[in-house]
């Protein structure tokens, strides 16, 4: 997350942060299905109202650095080096993803935190809610770069195939190789229709 320059909007990350800190405290403490957003806010010493100003739901506070995963994505197409395809910054960008996560993983909470998702439904569901809305904004920023219209198919369908790759990627024993082969099919399909982009 970028440091916020101003008092206010230090403020205003400050107190997101401790709310999704609460959050996740009182989440793997209690599990999710027992906690209310009421709980929430009383533990960051904060009104409900004020949580709803910086979440949209309670899923929202498991996720909290969702724009920010967003920005990163648009980011490493928009500003990928010269003479770099779209599906190799992608690539690259997930490999560092995978990079930081392996260092999140050194946390011990981190295995609760992955447990607490994938055995919360309604946790899974916003965690794929979350993709698609990735989805629709990675396909924007690559029809920018090529110069297509931004319901083209064919960049729809490179945003999609790398959101999905990261899932192959993360679950599989060599996650360097995996992404490294998957996205060289992304990167032979996406070559022949879109040269030199």
């Amino acid at each position: 997350m970028t440091e916020p320059t101003g008092r206010r909007e230090r403020k205003k990350a400050q107190t997101r942060q401790s709310l999704a800190d609460a959050a996740l405290e009182l989440f793997l403490e209690r599990g999710y299905d027992q906690v209310g957003v009421k709980d929430v806010a009383d533990a960051a010493d904060v009104s409900v109202t004020t949580l709803f100003k910086h979440f949209s739901g309670k899923e929202a506070l498991v996720f909290d650095q969702d724009d920010d995963l967003e920005a990163a994505l648009v980011a490493a197409v928009r500003e990928r080096a010269p003479g770099r395809s779209i599906p190799q910054a992608l690539r690259e960008h997930l490999l560092l993803t995978q990079t930081r996560l392996a260092v999140h993983a050194t946390d011990p909470r981190f295995a609760d935190f992955t447990r607490l998702v994938q055995e919360t439904p309604a946790l899974r569901d916003y965690a794929h809610r979350m993709w698609t809305r990735h989805e629709a904004a990675l396909t924007r920023a690559i029809a920018e770069a090529v110069g297509a219209p931004e319901d083209d198919v064919s960049c729809a369908a490179l945003a999609r195939f790398a959101l999905e790759a990261r899932t192959l990627v993360l679950h599989h024993a060599e996650p360097r190789r995996a992404a490294e082969e998957a996205f060289a099919l992304l990167e032979h399909g996406w070559a022949a229709s879109h040269p030199g982009s």
